[in-house]
């Protein structure tokens, strides 16, 4: 940082031809600016300027140092202008990934209204059920749902989700509504990818063997399943918010529903977090609690 010290006296002194009125316009004492004007011509083994009683003026090796340090601090400032303006219009690559149905469902829409307000954006983004490696892949986050295992990552929770039991009143209607956990195994449970469900009891976590006639690892088909009185199934609310809304679907169990899971963007905890990021997780954080 040493090599920067007395740079910003120097082109004032050298633009205002005046020790005092660069100190005026830098709003420090002359002092100050001799000192480090000194400083600077000793670290260069070289005079900077020519000092009259009357007049300040730089010497030839002062104009070219001058000239130099002018480009370098224009660059500076138009580098700062760049900044600022991303700020205020981010432009850019931008790559995220998130889960297939939540992305689809819910990040994808925001994502496009993000890219609406600032079109300069360039989005690449991968909806995966896989958890890539963001740092090897070039990711600037990722949008990951429940608990968080990977304390490599930073992350910041955008919103939750609800996990629902519900079935279709035809269905409840032929087969009879489950009170207690114990019930579920006279039922038809459409499973996921796992063989159980989770719930909470007396105020701890319990995990249910469930079983039943159809497994499939689309949340969609499940849904559209339950909604044809095929079984009860148990899924986030952004699949079965609407039907549940409407009628379509009864929730069941509710005293034994789990605490809502957090839904998190995370992103690589080495990388500066870039405005444009920033400002995407704002929005999605803006978005998602309304």
């Amino acid at each position: 940082m040493h090599r920067w010290e007395g740079v910003n006296e120097f082109v004032a002194v050298a633009e205002a031809e005046s020790f005092t009125r660069a100190a005026r316009r830098l709003s420090v004492s002359t002092a100050q600016v001799s000192r480090q004007v000194s400083a600077l011509e000793a670290r260069l083994a070289t005079r900077l300027f020519y000092r009259t009683t009357r007049r300040v003026s730089v010497t030839e090796a002062g104009e070219i140092f001058y000239q130099h340090c002018r480009q370098v601090l224009d660059a500076l400032d138009e580098a700062e202008r760049s900044i600022t303006n991303m700020q205020l219009s981010p432009k850019g690559k931008l790559r995220l990934t998130a889960p297939v149905t939540y992305g689809e469902k819910m990040i994808a829409p925001l994502v496009n209204e993000f890219v609406v307000r600032y079109p300069e954006l360039e989005v690449e983004m991968n909806l995966t059920n896989q958890k890539l490696d963001l740092v090897g892949e070039g990711y600037d986050l990722a949008v990951r749902l429940g608990k968080l295992d990977d304390s490599s990552m930073m992350a910041r929770r955008l919103t939750s989700r609800t996990l629902y039991v519900c079935a279709s009143p035809q269905y409840l209607s032929v087969h009879g509504t489950p009170h207690s956990l114990s019930e579920l195994e006279q039922h038809n449970c459409l499973q996921g990818n796992l063989d159980f469900w989770r719930f909470q009891e007396q105020g701890k976590a319990r995990n249910v063997r469930v079983t039943g006639n159809i497994r499939c690892d689309s949340g969609r088909a499940l849904l559209d399943a339950a909604l044809r009185g095929i079984g009860i199934v148990q899924l986030p609310d952004y699949y079965v918010q609407s039907a549940l809304d409407s009628g379509q679907l009864i929730p069941l169990l509710t005293h034994y529903r789990e605490d809502d899971d957090g839904i998190w963007a995370v992103y690589p905890h080495n990388r500066h977090l870039s405005p444009k990021v920033r400002m995407l997780l704002d929005f999605f954080v803006e978005s998602l609690s309304q």
